[in-house]
């Protein structure tokens, strides 16, 4: 909602508020809707300003509410004003050979991620961005680096390393500057020889930062960052400690980012939806230690959201279960739905 004066009032408008006068008389409930009879009786008892609602009011999600706060509206702006910007600076680099300059990077995210008042905030304003078809490609690496942020805090890293991580969030998929965009979003599965060529990109990307001054970390983060703890990844189907820790760091961030953005092709995953594939077989490809506390700290943001789940009921959630984040406790009028015990029930959607 917000306050106008009177004077600005327009037929059509809905008041907010009730409206009372100066011996504390109703003159018109919340939900009213504005005409000229209604302003004039406003004038009438020297009503000089009005709460009105406003398309945010009318917002029944918790999505919707973010995409049509004035903080998004901030955020989106920020985004928009820097994307154009770090296209250019990888562009530049990847094509002509232009040394980089780490500061305007950090002069870019600091713009953005000053723009949310914490961690979960930010990865809500990034969930309800949609990039351009031109600008996907950088725009994971934009999102990656402003979410190595949040999860370098959740990590407890230190400053220099969660500026560290965001430089590798930065340079991790340069290689794919060096690949057809019609591979990289094809709306499709990748046939095996389309896929064999995408995986080139690792080594593409630690050509390109090999001879920079670049930290050894982001260079190495570009070439491991696909390699899996089980031994399953790519390029050198590196084990554990074989892989660089950074590069497990961003390998959990790549993965996030790519499930909870939103694609022309299709809809971005809800955190519940992550948090499950994460845990069908994440403990086993990516490192424990770390993808235990973000997948905690995910969860217990949705704390106290509404979901719908795939019987079409609507439920509070009020608990995580440590031991199952996706399958939280939720309320439904009076009965308790543990989803942990209720394997038939899914979470579709969060409100």
């Amino acid at each position: 909602m917000k306050t106008i004066a009177r004077m600005a009032l327009k037929n059509g408008m809905v008041i907010g508020e009730d409206v009372y006068n100066y011996q504390n008389d109703l003159i018109y409930p919340k939900d009213t809707a504005v005409d000229e009879y209604v302003i004039a009786r406003l004038a009438r008892h020297s009503i000089m300003c009005v709460s009105i609602k406003e398309d945010i009011d009318y917002a029944t999600t918790h999505f919707e509410k973010i995409r049509l706060s004035t903080e998004f509206k901030c955020f989106e702006a920020a985004y928009n004003d820097c994307m154009p910007v770090y296209r250019k600076i990888m562009t530049d680099f990847a094509e002509q050979g232009i040394p980089v300059r780490m500061s305007s990077l950090m002069e870019l995210y600091v713009k953005i991620s000053s723009c949310a008042r914490n961690g979960e905030q930010l990865l809500d304003f990034l969930y309800n961005m949609l990039p351009s078809e031109d600008d996907m490609t950088h725009a994971h690496c934009l999102n990656s680096a402003l979410i190595a942020g949040v999860f370098g805090t959740w990590l407890g890293l230190s400053k220099e390393d969660i500026f560290l991580l965001i430089q590798c969030g930065f340079f991790y998929d340069i290689g794919k500057l060096k690949l057809p965009q019609e591979l990289l979003w094809k709306p499709g599965k990748l046939d095996e020889l389309e896929f064999t060529r995408l995986k080139t990109h690792t080594m593409l990307g630690f050509n390109l930062l090999k001879n920079q001054r670049l930290n050894e970390h982001v260079v190495r983060a570009a070439l491991m960052h696909h390699e899996r703890c089980d031994g399953s990844g790519y390029p050198s189907r590196l084990k554990k400690d074989q892989i660089d820790i950074f590069a497990k760091y961003i390998a959990v961030i790549d993965a996030y980012e790519a499930m909870t953005s939103a694609r022309t092709y299709r809809q971005s995953l809800n955190p519940f939806q992550v948090i499950a594939n994460f845990e069908r077989d994440g403990y086993v490809k990516y490192d424990g230690a770390i993808l235990r506390p973000i997948l905690s700290h995910i969860a217990s943001a949705q704390l106290g959201l509404t979901v719908r789940l795939s019987n079409d009921v609507e439920a509070e959630i009020i608990k995580i279960n440590p031991g199952r984040l996706s399958r939280p406790v939720l309320k439904a009028g009076d009965q308790v739905i543990d989803l942990a015990m209720e394997r038939d029930l899914d979470i579709a959607a969060i409100y």
